[in-house]
């Protein structure tokens, strides 16, 4: 069987329960608001209308909120990056073409480890 769509209404408690009769305040809390510019959605059935009836200077049925139109522009947009031809040959030639740099203090020490961890001392061991 198709499934009915029904209309769903705002309802907006609007007015304190204070010095009117508790059955408007269960009546108020039955519709499930739970405190003061509280807002619930509902369906659009002639009960639940007839509930707000009961009590219209407490709740208010407030309309859809409309977005703004600037809220469907997005702030900024994303772009992928353009492919770079070659883009891994060229780092691999860069590194290798660097010339190393040795201090002064090397030519006194014997050779480094390759990982240049710690130098190798062949007299001191």
């Amino acid at each position: 069987m198709a499934e009915k769509t029904l209309k769903m209404i705002r309802i907006k408690w609007v007015r304190s329960g204070i010095a009117f009769p508790h059955q408007q305040k269960t009546i108020v809390r039955s519709l499930g608001l739970n405190k003061l510019n509280h807002i619930v959605v509902r369906p659009d059935t002639p009960q639940i209308r007839g509930i707000v009836a009961a009590v219209p200077h407490m709740l208010k049925i407030v309309p859809e909120q409309v977005a703004p139109a600037w809220a469907s522009i997005p702030e900024y947009t994303i772009h992928e990056a353009a492919p770079v031809p070659n883009a891994s040959a060229e780092p691999a030639e860069t590194e290798t073409a660097v010339p190393e740099v040795k201090s002064a203090s090397a030519g006194k020490e014997n050779e480094s480890s390759p990982e240049g961890s710690e130098p190798a001392q062949a007299g001191k061991e």
